[in-house]
């Protein structure tokens, strides 16, 4: 799946957000559960009164659009991300909204005071951080004490089916070059975070996609690299499979594995 941890290939991945976008489409249109996780984050945060977020990796503001309207008028947010394009399309789909500010920031190099921010998010992003700790020293410096920090990922059999399919029409092609990066998951996360926070806990999301349509899919995997070297002089071909694959099972039934850690600044 490339190095995730290599700042070249994440910024040439989230310059902008077309290569994510195909895949919030994907869990957008094809997921069983209806719960939005973005929903379910915010409600856990319980958030009152007023205060500041900082949220790490916002990409194009998905969280926040997606909430619109759902967080106190009291709360600024802060959205940033490694990316300035990312940050340049949250801030434009968000501008209207009081209180809401972007910046481009390395979550290794957080660019705040000590003890700024009462909540801290960094969703989908941990397993992109070359030197976490040091991240995490980051995050818990500018969080208040008493400060909850909220951090989603995955877990190591996320999308599964996604990664044998190809490897069944290309079989070729090494199973490990597809493999989930085990960086930051849902398996290893809280022995990664327990250094630097109290109470931590994890809430996992039951879920899964039932896709029953060929564009989504090829769009989804033609966002990324490995997959695209994968499928290389084949996408015709590929698009064949997996229209005879939807036509003899009625659906490509995929197990979704995504959660989140909750932890508090001691």
């Amino acid at each position: 799946m490339g190095d995730l941890t290599d700042r070249s290939y994440v910024r040439k991945q989230y310059n902008d957000g077309r290569n994510l976008e195909a895949r919030i489409r994907l869990h957008r249109d094809f997921s069983v559960n209806p719960t939005n996780p973005n929903h379910a984050m915010l409600d856990q945060l319980r958030l009152s009164g007023n205060g500041r977020v900082l949220e790490l990796g916002c990409g194009p503001g998905h969280f926040w659009r997606d909430n619109r309207g759902r967080w106190p008028k009291g709360w600024q947010i802060v959205a940033t991300d490694l990316s300035p394009g990312m940050v340049a399309e949250a801030v434009a789909a968000l501008f209207a909204e009081p209180r809401f500010a972007g910046a481009a920031v390395d979550a290794q190099a957080i660019p705040f005071a000590d003890a700024t921010f009462a909540v801290v998010m960094a969703n989908f992003m941990l397993y992109h951080v070359p030197d976490r700790p040091r991240a995490l020293v980051e995050i818990q410096r500018v969080l208040r004490p008493g400060g909850r920090f909220i951090a989603a990922t995955l877990g190591r059999g996320h999308l599964a089916e996604l990664r044998d399919l190809v490897v069944r029409f290309n079989p070729t092609t090494p199973a490990a070059y597809l493999a989930q990066s085990d960086h930051f998951l849902l398996e290893n996360g809280a022995a990664q975070l327990a250094p630097f926070f109290a109470a931590v806990q994890v809430e996992r999301q039951a879920n899964a996609l039932h896709i029953t349509e060929v564009e989504p899919l090829l769009a989804y995997y033609q966002s990324w690299p490995s997959y695209r070297t994968a499928l290389a002089g084949r996408e015709t071909a590929f698009a064949q499979f997996i229209t005879n694959e939807i036509a003899s099972h009625g659906a490509i039934r995929v197990a979704k594995e995504i959660g989140w850690f909750t932890a508090q600044r001691p």
